[in-house]
């Protein structure tokens, strides 16, 4: 909170006049940098083909990190997330959404360009949600901790490897 508070400028009673605690603040925080995502996400998708898993990923990685500025923090909160039933909540908030938007695009794709129907197509995705989720969070943990980590390769090579 010390961190926050001397970030954003305000006293500690100010902060405490926007927001209850340390979760609400992430809470906002999350759902401004999941919400951002899935518009820009819509947007982009909005009119034309489904987008590919390979597309999907693509677009949403590099948003995050920018959006978050300091991917390092994401970790901590993943990290406190372990201990602290507050965080972990926050976090199945966050990733009920991000798994959410995943599904649906993953779903449209494999019944447009694979000729699913509607339940083999929720299955598909299913199957590929979790490894989405994985390469995400590789991509958050590579950004914070590597820094030589070259995301324009990371994406590539997931371009190579996922659906298109």
């Amino acid at each position: 909170m010390a961190d926050i508070i001397a970030e954003s400028g305000l006293s500690a009673g100010a902060i405490y006049g926007h927001f209850e605690g340390k979760h609400d603040i992430m809470m906002a925080v999350a759902q401004q940098v999941i919400g951002s995502r899935v518009s820009d996400l819509r947007d982009y998708a909005a009119g034309g083909p489904a987008p590919s898993p390979a597309e999907v990923m693509a677009h949403m990685l590099p948003g995050m990190t920018r959006d978050l500025a300091q991917p390092p923090l994401l970790l901590q909160v993943w990290g406190q997330a372990m201990v602290e039933g507050e965080m972990r909540e926050l976090l199945w908030h966050v990733f009920g959404d991000l798994r959410d938007t995943y599904t649906y695009f993953f779903v449209a794709w494999a019944q447009e360009y694979e000729g699913l129907d509607e339940a083999a197509a929720h299955e598909w995705a299913a199957r590929l949600l979790p490894m989405a989720i994985g390469l995400g969070q590789g991509f958050i943990v590579q950004s914070a901790v590597f820094d030589d980590f070259d995301a324009e390769a990371y994406l590539a090579s997931m371009r190579e490897f996922l659906p298109h």
